[in-house]
């Protein structure tokens, strides 16, 4: 295993759970959306490896086997900032959001997956050509405020939540697989 992708993994992971803290604390969801973006564009400038940034740039066959050191350490990192959240009792929820997402079957899963996939693509291959942090905010908004299911963001919530289960797990697979689609499927789009 790569050590450093691990290490810059576990940082994304944290970033996005700091992300989430913040948009479960405010009861404003267009706020909370907007000041989730804070982890994404930390994560852009300080170099940091998150799974669902990644996925649609891998060219070749070790690249997509780092992913899976990628998604280990996002899990690392949301699961650090989950269990800071409760050590420090802070005062949010998970719930109710895990609830929902493992409610709905594993097609809409998958689907709202690649929307996000999409969506994180654009973020992160647009704010590259242009270096303008609207490209990061305006896809994170619209992810979370349309419900499309991001992969890392959800691992936070699920640890946040204790809901741990064989559907969570299956779901997040789903999930990674529904993320990395919708950002290839762009991907290749962009590039012909």
């Amino acid at each position: 295993m790569n050590l450093r992708i691990f290490i810059k993994a576990v940082y994304a992971g944290f970033m996005i759970g700091i992300g989430g803290m913040v948009y479960l604390a405010v009861e404003n969801k267009i706020v909370g959306s907007m000041l989730f973006s804070f982890g994404l564009l930390t994560i852009v400038t300080q170099g940091f490896y998150l799974y669902t940034g990644k996925i649609g740039f891998v060219k070749t066959f070790k690249e997509l086997m780092d992913m899976a050191v990628v998604v280990l350490g996002n899990l690392e990192g949301t699961f650090l900032a989950a269990m800071m959240a409760k050590l420090a009792h802070v005062n949010i929820s998970s719930v109710e959001l895990a609830g929902r997402k493992l409610a709905n079957d594993g097609g809409t899963i998958f689907f709202l997956s690649v929307l996000c996939g999409v969506m994180m693509y654009l973020a992160i291959d647009n704010y590259n050509k242009s270096k303008n942090i609207v490209f990061i905010i305006a896809p994170v908004m619209i992810f979370i405020l349309s419900g499309f299911e991001h992969s890392i963001a959800n691992m936070f919530y699920f640890h946040l939540a204790g809901a741990y289960s064989l559907k969570m797990w299956a779901y997040l697979l789903v999930m990674l697989v529904g993320n990395g689609v919708g950002a290839k499927l762009f991907a290749c789009l962009g590039n012909r």
